[in-house]
């Protein structure tokens, strides 16, 4: 039949897509539906039978024979003498059949149609691969490097699939080449307007969570639960970690014989320092722990506005502040309580936004972002060590020393 053409051209789409045969006849008995609504104004008195797998269909219109110049409705009913052309013995009152060729429609139609087809079977498409990374947000993926990008790189999987690594996802010292795979985790998916988004990400604290998951056998199992994951991507991470049988140590499982478990995935995070804490639910215990390597003299708790205010020595304070503040602000991030640090045997000192008045509020911030808030616990360090650690110049630093010994040693 004549339609056979048209349709074998339809059936290539069932094996470069891999569409089922159901979900292919039901896109090809929709598209041919709307093509009749087009031309005829309904559809519901059509019959359309395809057959994908032998690239075959049919239409047949149904209309009731009604006696000669009484055809009100030319789509539903047929007038005696035309039915008897199609079959002499047909008479008034009952159903004709006709089988309704393409060119009926119309070329252009015709082009309309398969171009409606094409874009169905792409939407139904996009679909699948929307379900299929829907269920893998946030499981560890691998891609390839197809193109780079400014503000992001585009990632090619095995199937083509086209996914998104935007630059505030990635790990500052990461550097990619065009075919490099990649591994993170999917962080999101979304339709925009019949295509899918894929996000990936390698910042998120779930990324390293599956890393632990992936190279530690006893979380894998289930032996040793991760609590709670804190990043500052590329810097410094804090992972705590418990174990229901009291025979597992967890940080030893996690770190390994010489940290020989945990070095790949240091590696894959550029040298990203990861402190692996034993999880409790004694809070002070808990701070102690996460404010690691610093060993703390007290602790005094304000539990109802998650508060805790750590006395050190001050050979310690450093220590717990970290480099550009990364350890205090991951042990209150993990701990849930805001860490405020004080040095043992300072029984006065005044706050930098004291001098305000002399001190440029940018500077003041500056100090604060590595953990500096009080003015001896800047008098205490050394210039070149606070350009190092700061984005201020090494003569902003000298008149700040000089307007805090001014103002406060004198006092």
């Amino acid at each position: 039949m004549e339609n056979i053409a048209l349709i074998e051209s339809f059936s290539e789409f069932k094996d470069d897509k891999l569409i089922d045969r159901v979900t292919l006849m039901s896109i090809l008995e929709d598209v041919f539906r709307n093509a009749l609504k087009k031309k005829y104004g309904e559809d519901d008195n059509f019959d359309i039978i395809v057959n994908p797998d032998k690239g075959d269909l049919e239409i047949w219109r149904n209309r009731v024979v009604v006696a000669d110049g009484e055809v009100e409705d030319p789509n539903q009913e047929i007038s005696l003498s035309e039915a008897r052309r199609i079959e002499p013995d047909f008479e008034v009152g009952e159903d004709v059949s006709e089988e309704v060729k393409l060119k009926d429609l119309g070329r252009r139609a015709i082009l309309a149609l398969r171009q409606n087809l094409i874009s169905k079977i792409h939407e139904h498409d996009n679909t699948n691969i929307y379900k299929h990374f829907k269920e893998l947000e946030g499981e560890i993926y691998n891609a390839e490097v197809h193109h780079i990008r400014h503000r992001a790189i585009i990632l090619l999987d095995d199937e083509g699939n086209e996914i998104v690594l935007p630059k505030d996802r990635q790990i500052p010292s990461d550097f990619f080449r065009k075919g490099e795979n990649v591994r993170g985790i999917i962080e999101s998916v979304e339709l925009k307007g019949n295509k899918p988004t894929i996000l990936m990400s390698r910042t998120a604290p779930g990324f390293l969570e599956k890393l632990f998951e992936q190279e530690i056998p006893e979380v894998f199992d289930g032996l040793i639960t991760i609590k709670k994951v804190v990043r500052v991507p590329g810097e410094k991470a804090k992972v705590a970690v418990d174990s229901y049988d009291d025979r597992i140590d967890p940080v030893g499982a996690c770190v390994g014989m010489k940290g020989s478990r945990i070095h790949s995935i240091v590696r894959e995070l550029g040298n990203e320092n990861i402190d692996v804490i034993n999880y409790t639910n004694n809070d002070q215990l808990f701070i102690t722990r996460a404010l690691s390597p610093a060993k703390i003299t007290s602790i005094k708790l304000d539990e109802e506005n998650k508060r805790a205010e750590v006395m050190l020595r001050p050979e310690e304070v450093s220590k717990a502040i970290g480099r550009g503040g990364h350890n205090i602000r991951l042990a209150g991030q993990l701990t849930g309580f805001e860490i405020d640090v004080f040095r043992e045997g300072v029984e006065e000192d005044v706050e930098l936004s004291e001098f305000a008045d002399e001190i440029e509020d940018w500077v003041i911030a500056e100090f604060s972002k590595i953990g500096l808030d009080t003015a001896k616990s800047i008098l205490e360090q050394d210039v070149d060590d606070l350009v190092r650690r700061t984005d201020l110049e090494e003569e902003t630093i000298k008149a700040v020393f000089q307007v805090l010994r001014d103002e406060f040693e004198e006092e």
